[in-house]
């Protein structure tokens, strides 16, 4: 009789992971052993072949903080090298996937307090220390924020370049990355967003980067790239939001199913693309993202990168950061959004 045991010879053999089937490369080894990592801004599991990254500040919006990019980038390297793992899809717990930065950093307390440290968060002592004397310091970054001192440009750049590298993660994993928008996804949470090889949101998700009107240059600098020229100057030159469903229209996202529908979509398309081979998964995207890459990705992100921390120090945005720290971010944010008729409270950008 035939040897069933070669692949070929068994009934969708390809569908099989790198721990399945009699010569798996993986088939005798151990699960890798990650039981003593923690995150302070996100979770982890993995459900089948599907690792699942989400966002978990939810009383914050889930802003970011310097700890965000060092987590995601940590997240997707595990997911990375777990052949368990096919695709990876990435989320927000509470009302919205990622409301931008944590700005009490620096508009409104002047940069006087680490956000990326809690009482709560374990080890918040340590990441104090380990940032301290470091470019990500709070306090050499809020001297260097000072209006009345003298601004260091790249010392700004060392502090956001590396908040954009963790953020890439998404572009540059091996595997496939499926970002799942709801509620809200403004601001710096774009920048992780349109890192993502995939984004499928909620119709009513409010996407935008609002920050354009003073104060802020999207610095992952993907917009382009994700909408094409025109349209990405409309959203820029406006500092305007649109919903999940224009997104859906433009380009932006796959799908916009209506809220309730958005979970059972979402978990289509990914239980979907982990049916793919691991290789294959690598192959295509790899081969897709030479594309992107040649059009200029890595340049996009040094110029945005770099005109975002312009945009914080000029005389405008020194006047918004002053007003910030004097009567509070949400006011200046109300002032800088009514003439536009768009403002809603809001204490994440």
């Amino acid at each position: 009789m035939p040897d069933e045991s070669h692949s070929g010879q068994r009934p969708a053999a390809w569908r099989e992971g790198l721990r399945e089937g009699p010569h798996a490369p993986f088939a005798d080894r151990p699960e890798p052993d990650n039981a003593g990592a923690r995150y302070k801004t996100l979770t982890y599991e993995t459900t089948g072949r599907v690792a699942r990254i989400v966002f978990n500040r939810p009383e914050r919006g889930n802003a970011i903080t310097p700890d965000t990019p060092l987590d995601l980038a940590a997240a997707v390297e595990r997911a990375d090298l777990d052949p368990r793992v096919h695709v990876i899809l990435v989320s927000g717990r509470g009302k919205g996937f990622c409301g931008g930065y944590d700005l009490d950093m620096f508009a409104e307390n002047g940069g006087t307090s680490d956000a990326g440290a809690h009482e709560t968060a374990p080890g918040a002592a340590d990441n104090r220390a380990a940032r301290a004397g470091t470019v990500l310091d709070p306090v050499a970054q809020a001297v260097n924020h000072n209006p009345w001192g003298v601004w260091d440009p790249m010392l700004d750049y060392a502090m956001m370049s590396r908040f954009n590298r963790g953020f890439a993660s998404l572009l540059h994993a091996n595997k496939p990355t499926v970002a799942k928008l709801h509620g809200f996804c403004v601001a710096g949470g774009t920048d992780i967003a349109l890192y993502a090889d995939q984004i499928i949101c909620a119709s009513d998700t409010k996407i935008g980067y609002p920050p354009t009107r003073v104060w802020g240059v999207p610095a992952a600098g993907m917009w382009a790239h994700r909408l094409g020229d025109q349209r990405a100057k409309r959203l820029l030159l406006t500092g305007d939001c649109i919903s999940g469903k224009q997104a859906e229209e433009w380009g932006l996202a796959v799908e916009a199913p209506e809220p309730d529908e958005l979970d059972e979509c979402a978990e289509n398309l990914v239980e979907r693309i982990a049916m793919m081979p691991i290789n294959q998964l690598m192959m295509v995207k790899l081969a897709l993202n030479s594309a992107l890459i040649n059009q200029g990705v890595a340049n996009s992100t040094m110029v945005s990168t770099v005109f975002d921390g312009i945009s914080r120090h000029t005389r405008e945005g020194y006047a918004f950061q002053l007003r910030s720290m004097t009567a509070g971010f949400r006011e200046a944010v109300r002032e800088r959004d009514e003439p536009f008729g768009d403002h809603k409270r809001a204490q994440f950008e």
